[in-house]
């Protein structure tokens, strides 16, 4: 739980673009860098190739659809899955509906989620094979 061997990227400090309040977009979202969200998105979001990037979804915002993006701050609403591969921050106005999957969580109180939380380890932990010792006649 407090185990910190394993340090994440840090999150990207600027944001690149905005979805500005009363912006209604219709279909997924690919950005690189970050991204904030004040308006409704009605798609999947997600960065570049799979690359790092950061979303912050405010307090007013609502995003309809799968999320898949490295470091995620949401404070809105978002109905869908959540993939963060490295860090997940749920304010204290955060509603999610569906299930989340993070490698680290920070979860403020008044935070609601509708859905299964699924701590993803990295995917370059090894798998260690053990075998039978054979006892000596």
């Amino acid at each position: 739980m407090f185990d910190r061997k394993h340090k994440h990227a840090p999150p990207q400090k600027r944001i690149d673009c905005l979805i500005g309040a009363g912006t209604t977009v219709h279909g997924d979202v690919t950005f690189s860098g970050g991204l904030r969200v004040d308006g409704i998105v009605r798609g999947n979001v997600a960065t570049a190739e799979g690359e790092a990037g950061t979303l912050v979804v405010s307090e007013q915002a609502r995003i309809d659809g799968e999320i898949q993006v490295s470091h995620v701050v949401v404070n809105g609403t978002v109905n869908g899955p959540i993939v963060a591969n490295d860090f997940l921050e749920l304010q204290a106005k955060a509603k999610v509906v569906g299930d989340i999957r993070y490698r680290s969580l920070e979860m403020h109180l008044g935070a609601v989620v509708q859905g299964k939380l699924d701590h993803g380890e990295p995917a370059a932990a090894s798998v260690v094979e053990l075998k039978r010792a054979v006892a000596d006649k």
